[in-house]
């Protein structure tokens, strides 16, 4: 099975009111976090859909496949779409799409999320506490087509609530891991 993590890194950040992406969090920029958080020993690629040359350089910078989405205001669905046509260029088979607005999300609990999807990869798997949803999440090939036709600001979530009898929910071990940066006033620096 061929598996690929797709980072969705070009947000037009409105309510943050600015690139949220390279705000600091403990003196790191916010994409740097996440892509720490990126087991890529387990995962066939990791492809980085943004706009921002920051971001642009580092992926490469760190061999992962990058793809340009210079129109950020067009929604998170464009993203979406524009990360798959590319996993499905390298041939995958399940692409895991993580967001770089979670500055908690560890390694550990990616992996672990990953793990789990592989013991059981014709379910959509997805970090949880509790009943409380979360990224990243990993679709299988079999959904690629509904997250291409999401609508201009439309997230996975939506496909996710379409097929709530196909989900496996990950426990994660700390809450605080779920937690996305919204607000200036978030990053707590």
């Amino acid at each position: 099975m061929k598996l690929v993590c797709i980072l969705m890194a070009a947000g037009a950040g409105k309510r943050f009111g600015s690139n949220k992406l390279v705000a600091l969090y403990e003196g790191k920029p916010l994409y740097e976090r996440a892509m720490d958080a990126i087991p890529a020993e387990k995962l066939d690629r990791v492809i980085v859909v943004t706009g921002c040359e920051d971001i642009l350089a580092e992926a490469e910078e760190r061999g992962f496949e990058t793809v340009l989405n210079d129109r950020p205001e067009d929604g998170v669905s464009l993203t979406i779409r524009l990360g798959l046509a590319r996993a499905k260029g390298l041939g995958a088979d399940a692409a895991m799409f993580m967001v770089c607005d979670q500055p908690r999300l560890t390694r550990g609990s990616v992996a672990k999320l990953i793990d789990a999807f592989r013991a059981d990869p014709d379910r959509i798997a997805l970090m949880a506490d509790g009943s409380r949803r979360g990224n990243p999440a990993i679709f299988p090939e079999a959904y690629f087509g509904e997250l291409c036709d999401l609508p201009e600001d439309a997230g996975g979530s939506l496909v996710i609530c379409r097929h709530e009898d196909r989900l496996t929910l990950h426990q994660i071990g700390d809450p605080r891991e779920l937690v996305d940066v919204d607000r200036r006033e978030q990053l707590g620096n």
